[in-house]
């Protein structure tokens, strides 16, 4: 017959209990004076050492939150008696940065874009500067890796509608595009073809076809070559070369803005959609715009000036 033993509620032998200090005698160790299944439980006390480094994180962490702030409170933690924050230090460290580069700034601030680029150490500091920039203002439209989307456009490509010099670049970036604000914004403005009745559908799909004909993606016909040079070669070019200088796209390479497919070509010409960029110019300061220049004209689109071009020659 078997009682529920006092340690642990285990059952017990009458008579099994070993008495409390008894010694193992293979290891030499004293029992605890539990037993099961005639295992006994042997008094292993942890190492000294051990002891001595638990009690000193003990000591550690009581001397860390006295001295350091550590406690969350409901608004901020306690301060500690040093009165250190990384808060302080992260700021401290912001400030050492700045007052670093500030130089480097004021130069990017005072001199013209086409200087900041001959200098190794502030291209690549305005080239960096315009790669933050970016990332904060452009990518919504032109996309994270400036690739654009439809309406939005390819910053990486080599077709510019304004001009892919430092100096168009910038100019485009202050001022906008079609942006009611800024009396200097870029402006064009194609034609409703289709809705104010200055063509016929027949007539439109015709000199669509053309379009398409220029950037060699399609047959031609003589139809819509005359509709085009009746109405479209004045700011496109006969050949479909654009203009700059009234912001008309080339319509013979076949880069587009929206779509090559016919249809969408025909809704274009039918009821254009105009784009529209805000004039960055008067939300960034000067500095920040001339890094944004020179960060989107080295993405692999960028032209070099007349003044570039008769520095190399």
């Amino acid at each position: 017959m078997t009682d529920i033993g006092a340690d642990k509620g285990f059952p017990r032998v009458p008579g099994s209990e070993p008495s409390r200090g008894e010694v193992d005698q293979p290891t030499g160790t004293a029992t605890t004076g539990h037993e099961w299944d005639g295992i006994k439980e042997l008094n292993t006390p942890m190492p000294r050492w051990w002891l001595w480094v638990f009690y000193a994180t003990h000591v550690f962490a009581l001397a860390y939150i006295i001295l350091y702030p550590s406690i969350p409170l409901l608004r901020d933690s306690t301060t500690g008696l040093l009165g250190w924050h990384s808060r302080s230090e992260v700021a401290q460290e912001i400030d050492t940065a700045e007052t670093a580069r500030a130089t480097l700034y004021a130069q990017i601030r005072d001199l013209p874009v086409e200087e900041i680029v001959r200098n190794d150490e502030l291209r690549e500091t305005a080239f960096r500067g315009g790669a933050s920039a970016f990332k904060v203002n452009c990518v919504q439209c032109h996309g994270a890796d400036a690739s654009g989307s439809p309406g939005f456009a390819n910053l990486q490509d080599d077709d510019w509608i304004w001009g892919g010099t430092l100096a168009d670049i910038q100019t485009t970036i202050t001022h906008g595009v079609r942006f009611a604000g800024d009396d200097d914004t870029r402006y064009s403005e194609m034609p409703a073809f289709g809705r104010d009745g200055i063509l016929e559908p027949q007539q439109i799909r015709a000199v669509a076809r053309h379009v398409l004909a220029l950037s060699q993606s399609g047959e031609d016909n003589a139809e819509g070559a005359e509709i085009y040079a009746q109405n479209c070669a004045s700011c496109h070019g006969e050949r479909g070369e654009g203009s700059r200088d009234m912001g008309a796209p080339k319509l013979n390479d076949q880069i587009w803005l929206y779509s090559s497919a016919l249809p969408d070509i025909e809704r274009q010409i039918t009821a254009p959609r105009h784009g529209a960029m805000p004039a960055w110019g008067q939300r960034l300061d000067p500095a920040t715009i001339k890094q944004l220049t020179i960060y989107v004209h080295a993405l692999g689109g960028g032209e070099a000036s007349t003044q570039d071009d008769a520095a190399t020659q």
